[in-house]
């Protein structure tokens, strides 16, 4: 293990000398005095986080990680290197995270949902994949309605769209096209609660009411006018009645969402009235 509790069998100038229970004062681990957070003395047993120096000799220090092996917390990217990047956890050093173990790219500064977990040869390591301990730390939502603004950070992102971690431990899936802009692992974004799942997560959008609804009420009209022959029977000039038995919106939704198509170049003018592109 990379933590450990070692006895103190012998003090020098330097500092102390801790047992590595090899039966060989030789293999014994220096805990230098400026990586001692408070005075030891022969015979303490003290806790040590132990590490490489740039010499490549086993050393100790009493500042241990913060969070233990199995646990996931928001950690800090500190270095990147050709074989992956260093987390800050607290402790002398950071945690090295190999890029197997990496969810895109992170840069230095971006802060990401990380384990620690021991590899093969005992050494203490990051992941990024906390899918599984995330989903046993999350609870359904509650409280929670349609149209909440709600805060977490991105911990995975598929084709589909990302999943976020919002402080209040619930899951909240933002669907690819409901994003404003493209998202990083790690990100904090606020996103606006759309449905709740019979399972107790969220769907989520980053684009406001209206626009949603334009959207929306666009892609019915396209659909409208698709299935009558590429044209429709509606203007400037017609009801408000009309267009409300036609498209249960307003007169006023349905200007903005026929400029919205109008300006995305799908439909053109027809007479007084429009027709899809092409058609």
């Amino acid at each position: 293990m990379t933590v450990a509790e070692l006895k103190v069998v012998r003090i020098s100038d330097i500092g102390a000398f801790l047992d590595a229970e090899t039966g060989n004062t030789s293999d014994d681990i220096l805990l230098h005095k400026a990586q001692q957070t408070a005075d030891v003395k022969i015979g303490d047993v003290v806790k040590v986080f132990l590490y490489l120096d740039p010499k490549k000799r086993l050393t100790a220090s009493m500042r241990v990680p913060k969070m233990r092996e199995g646990q996931i917390a928001r950690l800090k990217i500190i270095n990147v290197t050709g074989d992956g990047a260093f987390v800050d956890v607290g402790a002398e050093r950071g945690i090295f995270m190999p890029f197997a173990e990496m969810r895109g790219r992170p840069k230095v500064g971006e802060i990401v949902w990380a384990k620690l977990y021991s590899d093969k040869s005992g050494r203490l390591v990051a992941s990024m994949k906390v899918s599984d301990e995330i989903r046993r730390a999350s609870k359904p939502a509650v409280n929670v309605n349609r149209g909440d603004k709600i805060t977490g950070a991105v911990f995975n992102i598929i084709d589909a769209g990302a999943f976020v971690f919002s402080e209040e431990r619930y899951i909240v899936f933002i669907d690819r096209k409901e994003m404003t802009r493209a998202l990083r692992i790690g990100e904090v974004v606020t996103a606006r609660v759309t449905f709740l799942r019979e399972d107790g997560r969220l769907d989520a959008s980053m684009r406001d009411a209206k626009e949603n609804a334009l959207e929306r009420d666009a892609e019915k009209i396209f659909l409208f006018m698709q299935s009558n022959g590429g044209t429709m029977p509606f203007n400037d000039k017609t009801s408000p009645e009309k267009i409300s038995a036609a498209f249960k919106i307003s007169k006023a939704a349905f200007k903005r969402a026929v400029g919205h198509l109008f300006h995305e170049r799908r439909i053109e003018k027809f007479g007084d009235t429009f027709k899809i592109v092409g058609t």
